[in-house]
């Protein structure tokens, strides 16, 4: 019922979008600008897909016991798992792990262990910023995948005007769809709606708990990277990845994103945030939104 009400306002989003970018321009977060035919890939598209696959099938196991439902349908994927989760036993047999219990590791330990470093948020080093997101643990390479940014993916007709006023989590990619990153208000409860209305039985096709204190998937936190200042360089970018028809089924409960509708048979549209540099234990994760690699 709330996305029937909001699509009667689709009409009207167009006259709406100059005063909502004017809106936001006075906000720290704000709609990103994008010139036109510009790129923003400084690694491949196959680099993203196998480090989210790497970190997902990583959750995955950890939660195994958590995930009879599904393998009560899908019997060759628990098989599948069953023999990656005795090479992890084996590897780790020394240190005493338990493979038969729940939620071994925190998600954020499982990042650790899986991509040499976790990042969480926290309140930031800017002056009246809010809340940023740091390194907590390790280093991350230049290069790598260091974050996501979580949210409703909204194509360039669909409405999102009463989700955008006073909204400054809303980010813009190059083709003009937008991305509302916020888990607070109106567009929690559309992520939530759209969640519920893509489920199939027990697999769950998107990843609801970065609208929680308790992330599921430690990447999703991307909306709460600040921008950059004069003394507080851009040590992230911003990536645009369209998930592939190939992806795992099973691991698509990690994916922090959801289409507005699924009228049309679009592939997901993510944006993960890619390391500039070496970022070392401790530093705050910046970004710059008006700026793309070309």
């Amino acid at each position: 019922m709330l996305r029937a009400l909001l699509r009667r306002w689709a009409s009207y989003r167009y006259r709406f979008v100059p005063w909502i970018a004017l809106h936001l321009r006075h906000k720290r977060r704000t709609i990103r600008y994008v010139p036109e035919k510009s790129k923003d890939k400084i690694i491949s598209d196959e680099d993203v897909l196998e480090t989210l696959l790497k970190i997902f099938k990583a959750l995955f196991i950890n939660d195994f016991s958590r995930q009879m439902d599904l393998f009560a349908l899908l019997p060759e994927v628990k098989s599948k798992y069953l023999e990656l989760l005795t090479i992890q036993y084996k590897r780790s047999k020394t240190t005493g792990y338990n493979h038969q219990s729940k939620n071994v590791f925190n998600p954020e330990e499982v990042m650790f262990n899986t991509l040499g470093f976790s990042i969480t948020r926290d309140r930031s080093s800017l002056i009246s910023a809010g809340t940023g997101v740091f390194v907590t643990k390790g280093f991350v390479p230049k290069g790598a995948v260091v974050s996501m940014y979580p949210g409703t993916v909204y194509q360039k007709y669909e409405p999102i005007f009463f989700q955008s006023i006073g909204n400054p989590f809303i980010f813009r990619c190059i083709d003009g769809v937008l991305i509302d990153g916020n888990d607070k208000g109106i567009s929690k409860a559309v992520y939530r709606s759209c969640s519920k209305r893509d489920q199939l039985g027990p697999f769950q096709m998107s990843d609801i708990t970065w609208l929680t204190p308790a992330v599921l998937n430690p990447l999703a936190v991307g909306q709460y990277v600040n921008n950059c200042s004069h003394n507080k360089a851009a040590n992230v970018c911003y990536q645009e990845f369209d998930v592939p028809e190939y992806f795992p089924v099973e691991l698509k409960q990690y994916l922090p994103n959801i289409t507005y509708s699924h009228d049309m048979p679009i592939p997901l549209r993510c944006v993960i945030l890619v390391a500039l540099r070496e970022i070392k234990q401790g530093e705050e994760l910046f970004s710059n939104y008006y700026t793309i690699v070309n």
